[in-house]
Parts: C-alpha cells; sequence; structure tokens
C-alpha cells in the first residue's frame, strides 16, 4: 500500500543495467500474430486472480463508490468484470500511524467496508475465503472477493489476533510491510531481528496450521529464507517483481525466485512504474530530491494531524509520479517473462499493487486493462495454458495446497 511514502533503495547497479538492456532488446523482438479471438477466449477460460489491491482505503477514508464505479482511482466492480477478474484478494493495510494499539481496529473497519461494498454489489460479488469461491466465481461470472492482511505489525504480537481474522476471512497475511514488526525484518526498514525471531517463527507455523497463505512480499532477504527454513505449505509472494530487472529492495532476486519455486510457492508481478523500470525509477528519486522543502512543509502544516500528512503526502507523490512519463506494458511482460524463466511457468502470477501505485504503466492503467496481459504473453510466443497458469492457475494450486495441507494436520 502507498508505496511511494516510505522510501527505498533504487540505486542501480552494473548488473541490473546490463539486464534491462537485455529486456529492453527481448521486448523488441518480432511478435507472434495473435487475433482479437484468440485473446478473447484464452482470457475467457482463465480464471484470473489478482492477488493485492488497496482500494479499501478510498473506500473507507476518501468514500469512494466502487460499486457503480466513478472512475477513480484504478479499481472498481465494473472494471473488475470488463477486465474478467474472477478473484480480487483487498490489502487489509492499517497505516503505522494506528499503531501500536489501533491496528486490530483499524483493520476491523477495512474489512468492514469490503463487507458495504459486497452488499452494494447487487449481487455481482461475494466475499470468498477458498480456492474453491474463486471457481465458483468464475461460474457465475461474478467476482470473489477476498481478504489479505498487508504488514504482520496487523495482529499486534498476538497470535489470538491472527486467529481471528483467519475466523473473519483472512487468507494471506504479509508477514511485513515496508516497516519491521518485532518479530520480522522488511525490505523497508533497518536490519534488527536478521529474519525471524521464534515469535515469528509461531507466525508462520500457525498460519500454515490455520491455512493462511504466508506472504513475503516486503520482507527482508533474511526474512524470506527464513521463512522457507521453517513453513510446512508453499508460499506466496502477493505483490513482487524481479530484481535483476529493476533493483528495487522490495523485488526478488534470482536466488529468492529459484528457492521460492523449489518451496512450491508463486510470485505474483507487481505493476509499479518504479519497481519494473529503472528508469523511472531514477526520476522518481530525483523528483522526490527535488520536493524537499514541500515535503517539509507538508510534516510542519500537519504536526498532530498524521492521517492528513499522509494524504497530503500521497497527493504530492500522485502529482510527481505522474509527471514523469511511464514505462510501457511491454516492462510488466518483462518482469512476468524473467520470472517464468528464473522460476519456471507454474510459478509466476499477477499481484498490480493497484490503488497503492503512483503510476501504472502506459497499457495497464487500471484493472478493466487486464487483457492486454494475455494478449502480450500470447504475442511473446507463450502457449495458451502457459498464460491461462500466469493468469490465476497457479495461484490457485498454491492456495489449494495450502488448505489441503491444514486439513491433513487438522485430521491427525
Amino acid at each position: 500500500m502507498i508505496e511511494r511514502l516510505v522510501r527505498g533503495s533504487r540505486v542501480v547497479g552494473g548488473a541490473c543495467l546490463v539486464a534491462a538492456a537485455l529486456w529492453q532488446g527481448a521486448a523488441a523482438a518480432p511478435k507472434v500474430a495473435v487475433s482479437d479471438e484468440r485473446v478473447r477466449d484464452v482470457h475467457r477460460r482463465a480464471i484470473v486472480v489478482d492477488t493485492h489491491a488497496d482500494t479499501l482505503w478510498r473506500v473507507l477514508d476518501k468514500g469512494d463508490d466502487i460499486v457503480s464505479g466513478s472512475g477513480k482511482g484504478q479499481i472498481d466492480l465494473p472494471r473488475l468484470l470488463a477486465g474478467g477478474v474472477d478473484g480480487q484478494f483487498f490489502s487489509i493495510w492499517p497505516q503505522p500511524l494506528y499503531g501500536p494499539t489501533g491496528w486490530v481496529k483499524r483493520s476491523l473497519r477495512l474489512i468492514d467496508a469490503l463487507h458495504g461494498v459486497v452488499d452494494r454489489g447487487g449481487g455481482r460479488m461475494f466475499l470468498a475465503t477458498s480456492a474453491a469461491d474463486i471457481r465458483r466465481a468464475d461460474r457465475e461470472g461474478k467476482v470473489a472477493a477476498l481478504l489479505g492482511i498487508e504488514g504482520g505489525h496487523a495482529i499486534e504480537d498476538d497470535l489470538g489476533v491472527l486467529r481471528m481474522f483467519y475466523r473473519t476471512g483472512v487468507r494471506y497475511m504479509t508477514l511485513t510491510w515496508s516497516i519491521n514488526t518485532s518479530w520480522a525484518d522488511s525490505s523497508g526498514d533497518k536490519r534488527v531481528s536478521h529474519g525471524l525471531t521464534g515469535f515469528g517463527e509461531q507466525v508462520v507455523k500457525e498460519m500454515n496450521r490455520l491455512g493462511m497463505l504466508v506472504d513475503v512480499s516486503h520482507v527482508s532477504d533474511e526474512t524470506f529464507f527464513d521463512v522457507l527454513r521453517v513453513t510446512s505449505a508453499p508460499v506466496i509472494a502477493s505483490h513482487s517483481s524481479c530484481r535483476a530487472i529493476c533493483d528495487a529492495k522490495r523485488n526478488m532476486t534470482d536466488d529468492m525466485l529459484r528457492a521460492l519455486a523449489k518451496n512450491g510457492g508463486v510470485v505474483m508481478i507487481n505493476y509499479f512504474s518504479a519497481f519494473i523500470d529503472q528508469d523511472f525509477a531514477k526520476a522518481a528519486d530525483r523528483a522526490e530530491d527535488g520536493a524537499k522543502e514541500t515535503i517539509s512543509k507538508i510534516a510542519t502544516e500537519t504536526i498532530g494531524d498524521p492521517l492528513a500528512r499522509e494524504n497530503r503526502m500521497w497527493e504530492m507523490y500522485t502529482q510527481l509520479d505522474g509527471a514523469i512519463p511511464p514505462p510501457s506494458i511491454e516492462r510488466v511482460l518483462d518482469h512476468i517473462e524473467h520470472a517464468m524463466q528464473i522460476a519456471g511457468a507454474d510459478h509466476v502470477g499477477l499481484g498490480s499493487d493497484f490503488d497503492g501505485i503512483t503510476s501504472a504503466p502506459k497499457g495497464l492503467e487500471d484493472v478493466s486493462k487486464l487483457p492486454a496481459i494475455t494478449r502480450g504473453l500470447l504475442e511473446r510466443g507463450h502457449s495458451d495454458e502457459e498464460v491461462i497458469q500466469v493468469l490465476g492457475g497457479n495461484f490457485l494450486r498454491v492456495f489449494e495446497s495450502v488448505e489441503k495441507i491444514a486439513a491433513n494436520a487438522s485430521a491427525r
């Protein structure tokens, strides 16, 4: 959520410059001619799942109507249906400003906001808690709305709260956001725990027992490898891209991609322009450096009102990043293909980060444009089955595996 509010290192290294240059060449390679009919057919046959969107803060804090569709933001119900989305995970992100004792309440209010959206949806959307629910949404032409906690700080260091969130329908938890928890290090914060603490290991094991997906987006590299050592189930990276192409700490290295594949998990590619394109990332950093006076003024004028500060910072970053020419959808396809080459075609999916990003690629501005990913992958020569797996099949396999492992454990 709101990736630009916590600045991470995006300084490019030589290896990443080489990789980016190679992928720019790959993107310019001749494309396979693909008919509109084939694109529609493949997209229709796929069960399309987006594992991360931050839309609920717009509903709760801004009062945006995402049922009838106001054209604001990047996701609403009409555009989900137009994009052929069968399963949409909505992020439950309690901002740090609500802590340390208000994160649970903020999370519950976000969950309540989704219930309100579903209640007003006229039967076109329903709350979902399982892979089977997503498959049902596909059969019925509806949208399965699912819940994912973003940031383990939400449980306030209490396994009972974790279990409560599971009972309310939460089906994954991102172990950290851009800040550390007391039990796990984040990619966006200083190294303190150097991975998972003993309590952090308990959190992962309890999520395995419940059947809650363990999400390793945002975690530090050390935390990532600790999670793979501890978990008894496949894990997900709900909204991460490839560090070999764009050197953001939030992205996954090739070693991480290989380890994720060995675990049986899946990485969902993030669409944020600064996470997929190195030139954009460097321009965004320069723009931020040039806005120091504005940032200082906002901080001064919002003393005692952290929510107002956060909203004004979001507006400022939206303006700054909006003034930078965005990369094209080809960069997202580059990341998908790189992850497919390193981890394998069975370990890649989609995690847009829509409504939590201040710039999206040209051609992928909102969720209604998802068929463009289907077209792009087909034009690059991927088989129908590979594309169907990336669009959602790989995630469903992992979701069902996590459910089965938890069920088998409870039966013993």
